[in-house]
Protein backbone atom coordinates (compact mmCIF):
# COMPACT_ATOMS: atom_id res chain seq x y z
CA UNK A 1 0.00 0.00 0.00
CA UNK A 2 1.28 3.46 -0.94
CA UNK A 3 1.86 5.56 2.21
CA UNK A 4 -0.61 8.46 2.53
CA UNK A 5 0.48 12.06 2.15
CA UNK A 6 -1.90 13.13 4.91
CA UNK A 7 -3.35 11.02 7.71
CA UNK A 8 -5.69 11.74 10.62
CA UNK A 9 -6.07 9.06 13.26
CA UNK A 10 -8.99 9.42 15.67
CA UNK A 11 -8.78 13.19 15.23
CA UNK A 12 -11.08 15.36 17.32
CA UNK A 13 -11.52 19.11 17.54
CA UNK A 14 -13.97 21.35 19.37
CA UNK A 15 -14.69 25.05 19.67
CA UNK A 16 -16.50 26.91 22.43
CA UNK A 17 -17.58 23.72 24.14
CA UNK A 18 -18.99 22.31 20.91
CA UNK A 19 -17.52 19.31 19.06
CA UNK A 20 -16.68 20.16 15.46
CA UNK A 21 -15.73 16.59 14.61
CA UNK A 22 -14.35 13.55 16.41
CA UNK A 23 -12.98 10.06 15.69
CA UNK A 24 -11.83 11.28 12.29
CA UNK A 25 -9.78 8.65 10.47
CA UNK A 26 -8.73 10.08 7.12
CA UNK A 27 -6.04 9.10 4.64
CA UNK A 28 -5.26 11.20 1.57
CA UNK A 29 -3.14 9.47 -1.05
CA UNK A 30 -0.60 11.09 -3.40
CA UNK A 31 -2.41 12.71 -6.31
CA UNK A 32 -5.83 12.41 -4.67
CA UNK A 33 -8.36 15.26 -4.83
CA UNK A 34 -10.42 15.50 -1.63
CA UNK A 35 -13.27 18.02 -1.44
CA UNK A 36 -14.27 19.16 2.07
CA UNK A 37 -17.90 20.27 2.30
CA UNK A 38 -20.32 21.31 5.01
CA UNK A 39 -22.13 24.29 6.53
CA UNK A 40 -20.50 27.30 8.12
CA UNK A 41 -19.12 26.46 11.54
CA UNK A 42 -18.69 22.75 10.82
CA UNK A 43 -14.90 22.90 11.15
CA UNK A 44 -13.70 22.98 7.54
CA UNK A 45 -11.25 25.86 7.98
CA UNK A 46 -10.21 24.48 11.37
CA UNK A 47 -9.34 21.23 9.60
CA UNK A 48 -6.95 23.15 7.36
CA UNK A 49 -5.45 24.94 10.37
CA UNK A 50 -4.62 21.62 12.03
CA UNK A 51 -2.84 20.49 8.85
CA UNK A 52 -0.94 23.79 8.72
CA UNK A 53 0.16 23.32 12.32
CA UNK A 54 -1.73 26.43 13.43
CA UNK A 55 -4.21 24.59 15.66
CA UNK A 56 -3.76 21.54 17.87
CA UNK A 57 -6.17 18.64 17.87
CA UNK A 58 -8.09 17.95 21.06
CA UNK A 59 -7.43 14.24 20.53
CA UNK A 60 -5.79 11.98 17.97
CA UNK A 61 -2.97 12.69 15.55
CA UNK A 62 -2.38 14.26 12.16
CA UNK A 63 0.73 13.48 10.10
CA UNK A 64 2.16 14.73 6.83
CA UNK A 65 4.34 12.33 4.93
CA UNK A 66 4.58 10.14 8.03
CA UNK A 67 5.76 12.99 10.31
CA UNK A 68 3.81 15.15 12.74
CA UNK A 69 2.64 18.38 11.14
CA UNK A 70 4.59 21.55 11.94
CA UNK A 71 3.90 25.20 11.31
CA UNK A 72 5.55 26.58 8.17
CA UNK A 73 6.20 23.19 6.56
CA UNK A 74 7.35 23.86 2.98
CA UNK A 75 5.85 20.53 1.90
CA UNK A 76 2.42 22.16 2.16
CA UNK A 77 1.15 24.73 -0.32
CA UNK A 78 -1.77 26.95 0.66
CA UNK A 79 -4.22 28.81 -1.58
CA UNK A 80 -6.47 31.19 0.38
CA UNK A 81 -9.82 32.66 -0.55
CA UNK A 82 -9.71 35.25 -3.30
CA UNK A 83 -9.39 38.65 -1.64
CA UNK A 84 -8.70 41.62 -3.86
CA UNK A 85 -5.48 43.52 -3.18
CA UNK A 86 -5.94 47.29 -2.80
CA UNK A 87 -5.22 49.24 -5.98
CA UNK A 88 -2.40 51.30 -4.42
CA UNK A 89 -0.44 48.34 -3.06
CA UNK A 90 3.22 48.66 -4.24
CA UNK A 91 3.56 45.00 -5.19
CA UNK A 92 3.87 43.48 -8.65
CA UNK A 93 2.53 40.11 -9.64
CA UNK A 94 6.08 38.80 -9.85
CA UNK A 95 6.77 40.01 -6.31
CA UNK A 96 3.83 38.02 -4.95
CA UNK A 97 5.14 34.78 -6.45
CA UNK A 98 8.70 35.61 -5.36
CA UNK A 99 7.50 35.72 -1.76
CA UNK A 100 6.54 32.08 -2.17
CA UNK A 101 10.08 31.27 -3.31
CA UNK A 102 12.15 33.14 -0.73
CA UNK A 103 9.70 34.88 1.61
CA UNK A 104 10.25 32.25 4.30
CA UNK A 105 13.87 33.39 4.77
CA UNK A 106 15.08 36.08 7.15
CA UNK A 107 17.05 39.04 5.91
CA UNK A 108 16.93 41.20 2.80
CA UNK A 109 14.73 39.85 -0.03
CA UNK A 110 17.62 39.25 -2.44
CA UNK A 111 16.71 36.97 -5.34
CA UNK A 112 19.40 34.81 -6.93
CA UNK A 113 19.47 33.92 -10.62
CA UNK A 114 18.15 30.44 -9.83
CA UNK A 115 15.27 31.91 -7.82
CA UNK A 116 14.53 34.39 -10.59
CA UNK A 117 14.32 31.51 -13.06
CA UNK A 118 12.10 29.58 -10.62
CA UNK A 119 9.70 32.54 -10.45
CA UNK A 120 9.64 32.76 -14.26
CA UNK A 121 8.78 29.07 -14.46
CA UNK A 122 5.98 29.38 -11.89
CA UNK A 123 4.51 32.40 -13.66
CA UNK A 124 4.52 30.47 -16.93
CA UNK A 125 2.92 27.41 -15.27
CA UNK A 126 -0.06 29.41 -14.03
CA UNK A 127 -0.39 31.55 -17.16
CA UNK A 128 0.60 34.79 -15.44
CA UNK A 129 3.67 35.84 -17.45
CA UNK A 130 1.88 38.54 -19.44
CA UNK A 131 0.72 40.47 -16.37
CA UNK A 132 3.52 39.61 -13.93
CA UNK A 133 5.06 43.10 -14.07
CA UNK A 134 1.81 44.92 -13.37
CA UNK A 135 0.82 46.08 -9.86
CA UNK A 136 -1.25 43.35 -8.18
CA UNK A 137 -3.97 45.84 -7.24
CA UNK A 138 -4.70 46.56 -10.91
CA UNK A 139 -5.30 42.89 -11.77
CA UNK A 140 -8.65 41.12 -11.90
CA UNK A 141 -9.67 38.67 -9.19
CA UNK A 142 -8.93 35.73 -11.47
CA UNK A 143 -5.47 37.07 -12.34
CA UNK A 144 -4.65 37.63 -8.68
CA UNK A 145 -5.77 34.11 -7.84
CA UNK A 146 -3.52 32.65 -10.56
CA UNK A 147 -0.61 34.39 -8.82
CA UNK A 148 -1.64 32.90 -5.47
CA UNK A 149 -1.63 29.44 -7.05
CA UNK A 150 1.90 30.12 -8.32
CA UNK A 151 2.94 31.29 -4.86
CA UNK A 152 1.49 28.14 -3.27
CA UNK A 153 3.43 25.92 -5.67
CA UNK A 154 6.76 27.66 -5.05
CA UNK A 155 7.93 25.07 -2.49
CA UNK A 156 7.02 22.14 -4.77
CA UNK A 157 4.51 20.87 -2.17
CA UNK A 158 3.37 17.29 -1.74
CA UNK A 159 0.04 18.59 -0.40
CA UNK A 160 -1.96 21.55 -1.67
CA UNK A 161 -4.54 23.06 0.70
CA UNK A 162 -7.23 25.20 -0.90
CA UNK A 163 -9.53 27.31 1.29
CA UNK A 164 -12.45 28.24 -0.98
CA UNK A 165 -10.10 29.49 -3.71
CA UNK A 166 -12.97 30.03 -6.20
CA UNK A 167 -15.01 32.31 -3.94
CA UNK A 168 -16.14 35.52 -5.73
CA UNK A 169 -14.66 34.42 -9.07
CA UNK A 170 -16.80 34.36 -12.22
CA UNK A 171 -17.39 31.04 -13.98
CA UNK A 172 -14.55 31.54 -16.46
CA UNK A 173 -11.98 32.18 -13.75
CA UNK A 174 -13.40 29.41 -11.55
CA UNK A 175 -12.76 27.01 -14.40
CA UNK A 176 -9.27 28.36 -15.06
CA UNK A 177 -8.13 28.15 -11.43
CA UNK A 178 -9.69 24.70 -10.99
CA UNK A 179 -7.86 23.44 -14.07
CA UNK A 180 -4.55 24.79 -12.72
CA UNK A 181 -5.00 22.92 -9.45
CA UNK A 182 -6.12 19.71 -11.16
CA UNK A 183 -3.24 19.83 -13.63
CA UNK A 184 -0.75 20.25 -10.79
CA UNK A 185 -1.98 17.14 -8.96
CA UNK A 186 -2.07 15.06 -12.13
CA UNK A 187 1.38 16.06 -13.39
CA UNK A 188 3.18 16.07 -10.01
CA UNK A 189 1.07 13.60 -7.99
CA UNK A 190 0.31 16.36 -5.49
CA UNK A 191 -2.51 15.60 -3.06
CA UNK A 192 -5.24 18.26 -2.88
CA UNK A 193 -7.55 19.10 0.05
CA UNK A 194 -10.10 21.53 -1.35
CA UNK A 195 -12.53 23.31 0.99
CA UNK A 196 -15.46 24.76 -0.94
CA UNK A 197 -18.99 26.09 -0.48
CA UNK A 198 -19.92 24.79 -3.94
CA UNK A 199 -18.58 21.46 -5.19
CA UNK A 200 -19.99 21.87 -8.70
CA UNK A 201 -17.02 23.68 -10.34
CA UNK A 202 -14.69 20.81 -9.32
CA UNK A 203 -17.16 17.91 -9.24
CA UNK A 204 -15.63 16.27 -12.34
CA UNK A 205 -12.15 16.07 -10.76
CA UNK A 206 -13.03 15.17 -7.16
CA UNK A 207 -12.00 11.67 -6.06
CA UNK A 208 -13.54 11.74 -2.59
CA UNK A 209 -15.70 13.98 -0.41
CA UNK A 210 -15.43 14.67 3.32
CA UNK A 211 -18.74 16.18 4.47
CA UNK A 212 -18.81 17.77 7.94
CA UNK A 213 -22.04 18.68 9.76
CA UNK A 214 -23.35 18.83 13.34
CA UNK A 215 -20.21 17.30 14.85
CA UNK A 216 -20.38 14.31 12.50
CA UNK A 217 -18.91 13.48 9.13
CA UNK A 218 -19.21 11.19 6.14
CA UNK A 219 -16.54 10.39 3.57
CA UNK A 220 -16.53 8.57 0.26
CA UNK A 221 -16.89 9.25 -3.44
CA UNK A 222 -19.22 12.09 -4.49
CA UNK A 223 -21.81 9.53 -5.58
CA UNK A 224 -21.62 7.82 -2.19
CA UNK A 225 -21.82 10.91 0.01
CA UNK A 226 -23.95 13.37 -1.96
CA UNK A 227 -27.12 11.34 -1.57
CA UNK A 228 -30.40 12.27 0.11
CA UNK A 229 -30.33 9.42 2.62
CA UNK A 230 -26.68 10.03 3.61
CA UNK A 231 -27.09 13.78 4.21
CA UNK A 232 -30.47 13.26 5.91
CA UNK A 233 -28.78 10.97 8.41
CA UNK A 234 -25.89 13.40 8.83
CA UNK A 235 -28.15 16.39 9.54
CA UNK A 236 -30.76 14.37 11.43
CA UNK A 237 -33.56 15.79 9.28
CA UNK A 238 -34.86 15.13 5.73
CA UNK A 239 -32.51 16.58 3.11
CA UNK A 240 -32.94 16.22 -0.65
CA UNK A 241 -30.04 15.99 -3.09
CA UNK A 242 -31.06 16.93 -6.62
CA UNK A 243 -28.87 16.23 -9.64
CA UNK A 244 -29.62 18.33 -12.70
CA UNK A 245 -27.52 18.80 -15.84
CA UNK A 246 -24.40 17.53 -14.09
CA UNK A 247 -24.88 19.76 -11.05
CA UNK A 248 -25.62 18.87 -7.43
CA UNK A 249 -28.12 20.90 -5.40
CA UNK A 250 -28.90 20.25 -1.73
CA UNK A 251 -32.37 21.23 -0.52
CA UNK A 252 -33.82 21.15 2.98
CA UNK A 253 -30.78 21.91 5.12
CA UNK A 254 -32.00 23.17 8.53
CA UNK A 255 -32.41 26.94 8.90
CA UNK A 256 -29.51 27.22 11.38
CA UNK A 257 -27.18 25.94 8.67
CA UNK A 258 -25.94 27.64 5.57
CA UNK A 259 -25.95 25.30 2.57
CA UNK A 260 -22.47 25.23 1.08
CA UNK A 261 -22.97 22.73 -1.71
CA UNK A 262 -25.37 24.56 -4.01
CA UNK A 263 -24.64 28.06 -5.24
Amino acid sequence: MIPPVLEFQEGALGFGGRTLWSDLDLRVAPGEFLAVLGPNGSGKTSLLKTILGQQRLDAGTVTLGGRSVTRGDRRVGYIPQQKLVAAGTPLRGRDLVTLGVNGHRFGLPITSRAEHERVDALLADVGATTFASRPVGTLSGGEQQRLRVGQALAGDPILLLCDEPLLSLDLQHQRAVSELIDRRRREHNTAVVFVTHDVNPVLDVVDRVLYLADGRFRQGTPDEVLQSDVLSELYGTPVDVIRSHGRVIVVGVPDHHHDEVAE
